[in-house]
């Protein structure tokens, strides 16, 4: 685990010395703003695989499995509505594949995403910045996929509520943002009349347990640059274990924690164009997978307020 931060930090200081970047691809996540009336229009590529997994909290391999690999492209604008307050939207398209065994992967649209970021308060002190952030989501699934083929299916199917609260201090160049959010989760209907979590169930439809996110960043920051060291935390309220040798079920109890780095890099000579990245494994779970992943992005920034497109 030592070696693995301090790899982190490596990393972290040679993104900082290598890509210089501009702070303007914004997520629901962090504590940007998209500037009033500009328009970021952002694609990224990410893959992530496992071999080893939690059965509840003991962690095992599956040679009917082998590697089991999940790519994602993803489609995402945000539009500053003004320069505190954001409309953001995402749609992925996901394919999974296991490399032994017999079951095979599925492909398709997972779910559209829509999310409202407001920044209420940002105050200054001489060289400390503080901000605070609301941010409120809803994602549905784009279509019928199947999500009673665990751990094949591209989704869990569920419509989501979110709610994040986001809190941002910055010192000089140094920052620290740390968030927390709530998804309420609607039910789900799966294609059999009765199934199995730590009892029988003679019915079609699955509660879904509810969720919470917890996240800190912190790195360094001005108008021009970024590099984050990051940790994730999801944690479900409620569901139950794999039980052994059993496939997943789309109501598990799925809890994980990730580390990672992120950083962006914005052209000097063509500062409308930007690139991100970023790199994460997971260090703790409950039925997931010990997962290792990375993401990399291009955007591109719409200025509605000049007569000229930048």
């Amino acid at each position: 685990m030592k070696i693995f931060v301090a790899n982190l930090v490596k990393l972290g200081l040679t993104i900082l010395i290598l890509f210089p970047v501009t702070l303007k691809a914004q997520t629901e996540q962090d504590a940007l703003m998209m500037g009033k009336q500009r328009l970021c229009v952002a694609g990224s590529y990410a893959y992530n695989s496992w071999e080893e997994y939690w059965e509840g909290t003991f962690k095992r391999n599956n040679d009917n499995i082998g590697k089991l690999s999940t790519q994602t492209g993803m489609l995402m604008l945000n539009y500053g509505i003004s320069n505190d307050l954001n409309i953001m939207a995402s749609l992925p398209y996901m394919s999974t594949k296991a490399t032994r065994g017999t079951l095979s992967g599925l492909h398709g649209f997972q779910d559209f995403s829509v999310f409202v970021k407001w920044r209420p308060l940002k105050k200054q002190f001489g060289n400390q910045t503080v901000a605070l952030l609301g941010v409120a989501g809803y994602s549905a699934p784009t279509n019928d996929y199947n999500i009673d083929f665990m751990p094949m299916t591209v989704g869990l199917g569920s419509k989501v509520l979110s709610g994040r609260l986001i809190a941002d201090y910055k010192y000089k160049k140094i920052f620290a943002t740390i968030s927390a959010a709530y998804m309420h989760r609607g039910n789900v209907e799966i294609d059999r009349p009765a199934y199995y979590t730590d009892r029988q169930i003679n019915s079609s439809m699955v509660k879904m347990p509810d969720a919470g996110n917890f996240q800190l960043r912190t790195g360094y920051r001005t108008s021009h640059n970024i590099a984050e060291l990051f940790i994730d935390n999801m944690t479900s309220f409620g569901g139950f274990d794999i039980r052994k040798n059993d496939m997943p079920f789309v109501s598990n109890e799925m809890n994980s924690t990730r580390l990672g780095i992120e950083g962006k890099h914005y052209l000097n000579n063509l500062p409308s164009l930007g690139f991100h990245a970023n790199v994460w494994t997971t260090v703790s779970g409950r039925n997931v997978g010990k997962a290792t992943g990375f993401l990399a992005g291009i955007d591109y920034i719409i200025d509605f307020n000049s007569s000229k497109a930048k």
